[in-house]
């Protein structure tokens, strides 16, 4: 906070040092870096950038003036080699990090800029595109819903189980039923993955229903998908429709 601070107003954490505030890379080492719009002079500890930031590329982490996910990757682009950036994009995915504009969104508003080739090759590699954000894939999901004629659920919802609260994407109370919406679970991590089979043995202990949806799902297995959401919600065969 103090370096940014010290860069004066408008100014925020970005490259390398943001990328290790949002837990895409390893902790930060050396000089920070901030970008500001005006033009200064890096000094000991300070490495300065200078770039005019649309409002939809910062934003504030831990009460720290950072840019966002999505402008942090595209400016890692201009400073790590491709294998760390691969590594970073990646972990964005896995965190399950994402913004409005998405990385993809930034590439076609800076078509020309500096590391933007660099950020092509690496996403040509991801089986998930990273426009495909957390929030597109509940809209989709829920049109979805519409679409077959199922009932619409809570979103977001929080749920009592034993001493603690857990927030689950998709909840259907009266049915106990509950859908829990998989952007990236192609590269979820060790730990992420012994996480969420904790909450779903929790949730399944006390008698809810858990059932994660994924991309592929949506768009390769939709009927199947809708014939078992139908048993599981109204207790009806594939077909049929709510009265």
């Amino acid at each position: 906070m103090a370096a940014v601070l010290a860069a004066g107003p408008g100014a925020v954490l970005s490259h390398r040092s943001a990328a290790a505030l949002w837990g895409l890379t390893g902790r930060s080492t050396g000089a920070i870096d901030v970008t500001s719009h005006r033009a200064m002079r890096s000094r000991p500890g300070l490495r300065m950038y200078r770039s005019t930031l649309s409002g939809d590329e910062v934003t504030a982490v831990a009460a720290i003036p950072a840019t966002t996910v999505a402008r942090t990757l595209l400016d890692l682009a201009t400073v790590l080699d491709c294998h760390r950036l691969d590594r970073a994009i990646n972990e964005a995915e896995v965190r399950r990090l994402s913004d409005s504009p998405s990385l993809v969104g930034l590439l076609q508003r800076y078509p020309g800029r500096p590391g933007t080739r660099a950020v092509r090759e690496v996403l040509a590699r991801f089986p998930h595109p990273l426009e495909r954000t957390r929030s597109e894939l509940e809209d989709r999901f829920l049109g979805f819903l519409v679409a077959v004629g199922l009932p619409r659920p809570e979103t977001n919802a929080m749920l009592s189980v034993g001493e603690r609260w857990l927030e689950v994407d998709c909840l259907w109370r009266r049915q106990r039923v509950i859908v829990e919406l998989d952007g990236c679970d192609v590269h979820d991590t060790a730990r992420a993955f012994e996480r969420d089979r904790a909450r779903d043995r929790a949730l399944s202990a006390r008698g809810w229903r858990v059932v994660r949806v994924t991309w592929r799902q949506l768009e390769s297995e939709a009927a199947a998908l809708a014939a078992d959401l139908r048993l599981l919600l109204l207790g009806a065969p594939p077909g049929s429709r709510p009265r």
